[in-house]
């Protein structure tokens, strides 16, 4: 079975090849699927890496997702074979279970990743830190002002990225129920009748995180 890949930073990923070659089905087969689930709001944006270049010089780009999405995308293209790779899944996490210190080199290595890993996670901690009320509801314009842009601005890099918003809403906007239930967000009604998704403070270090991973604030 083709090998779930290993990135440098210790998150498990599956490629769009990988899925190909799992299941039998064309490459290209496969990056449909996966575009079409995301513009359903039903996975997250996927990474994008560069595949093998081929004899003809072309580099093909591959989709990378973690497990949930992976599962996802499987199960849509072949169920059958979706237990095998819940089994791969599995195995591969087993393997990578936290491994103690052999000697006094290893445990400063480890203590050096560590802090390493706390200064890179500084920023969340105070962003969270910082959240007035762990309690309140939050509008997108709330959420976006924190971050120094409109809500419109903030929305329509949420569109982008996919995973919040649902899609099949055209003239409002409505979380997609995997966000509910992660409870990242709710849906009230407003004094007017109309139905406005809010964020919870869950939900607003969830789109900080999001934000983070993309480049778009530091």
């Amino acid at each position: 079975m083709t090998n779930i890949m290993l990135a440098q930073n210790q998150t498990l990923t599956m490629t769009s090849l990988q899925m190909a070659a799992l299941t039998g089905v064309r490459h290209d087969s496969v990056k449909r699927t996966i575009q079409k689930l995301h513009d359903n709001g039903v996975i997250s944006k996927p990474q994008i890496v560069d595949g093998k270049k081929s004899p003809n010089g072309v580099v093909a780009k591959l989709f990378c997702f973690g497990k949930r999405d992976s599962l996802v995308i499987v199960a849509r293209l072949s169920p059958e074979f979706t237990a095998a790779v819940v089994d791969r899944w599995q195995d591969l996490e087993s393997k990578q279970q936290p491994q103690l210190p052999r000697n006094f080199a290893e445990a400063l290595q480890l203590a050096a990743d560590q802090a390493k890993q706390l200064e890179l996670a500084a920023p969340k901690v105070s962003f969270v830190n910082n959240l007035v009320d762990k309690k309140t509801l939050m509008t997108a314009t709330q959420v976006a002002s924190k971050h120094k842009m409109s809500a419109i601005k903030l929305n329509k890099i949420l569109d982008e990225l996919g995973g919040i918003y649902s899609k099949n809403v055209k003239r409002s906007r409505v979380f997609i129920q995997s966000f509910i239930d992660s409870g990242y967000g709710e849906i009230k009604q407003t004094s007017e009748g109309y139905s406005q998704p809010l964020f919870t403070p869950a939900g607003e270090v969830y789109i900080y995180e999001k934000l983070i991973s993309e480049g778009i604030v530091n």
